[in-house]
């Protein structure tokens, strides 16, 4: 990840309205918590402590701001492993203060998505997430070029207007 590029927290913490977030890819980097999962461990939701991260503080204390953050993910049918995963634990992105739906890749061929998953704050900057083909994190870059920022803010509200809420998508 490049040294230029401010912190997630720093860009939230920033923001005043919004953030966008959209997802597009069916598996990312190894996370040793789905690794945990695959091995049987499941969250004890009624445990807190246990699950609540410092992202979700940040998701937390943006909302209580004001701040609407919104997440849509992208994905094929049937899933993956992995994002039978980010299903289950989308409770914590829930808790935190997200509002979070998911769209059928197949229902998504008609859309102009960008070429790469990314986040939007306050319609003003970007932070657009490089991976290798395997799911590897390379780098992030940061933009404020307004063309860009308008092409993804687009993309995301295409993506949202059919997208399912997550309490009514069922996993497939």
């Amino acid at each position: 990840m490049s040294s230029s590029v401010p912190p997630f927290g720093e860009l939230l913490d920033s923001s005043k309205r919004s953030a966008i977030h959209l997802e597009t890819r069916d598996t990312y980097y190894g996370n040793p918590r789905f690794e945990e999962w695959r091995e049987g461990h499941r969250v004890d939701w009624e445990d807190r402590g246990s699950w609540w991260r410092e992202f979700h503080q940040q998701i937390a204390d943006a909302t209580a701001r004001g701040v609407v953050v919104r997440r849509a993910r992208v994905v094929s049918e049937p899933v993956t492993e992995y994002i039978r995963w980010e299903h289950y634990v989308t409770h914590a992105n829930i808790a935190a203060g997200e509002d979070v739906r998911w769209l059928p890749r197949r229902q998504a061929s008609g859309l102009s998505l960008p070429g790469n998953d990314f986040w939007v704050f306050d319609d003003h900057t970007a932070r657009i997430h490089h991976f290798s083909g395997d799911g590897d994190i390379v780098e992030d870059e940061v933009t404020h070029d307004p063309a860009l920022i308008a092409h993804c803010i687009a993309g995301f509200e295409q993506v949202w207007q059919y997208a399912i809420p997550h309490e009514a998508y069922a996993i497939r």
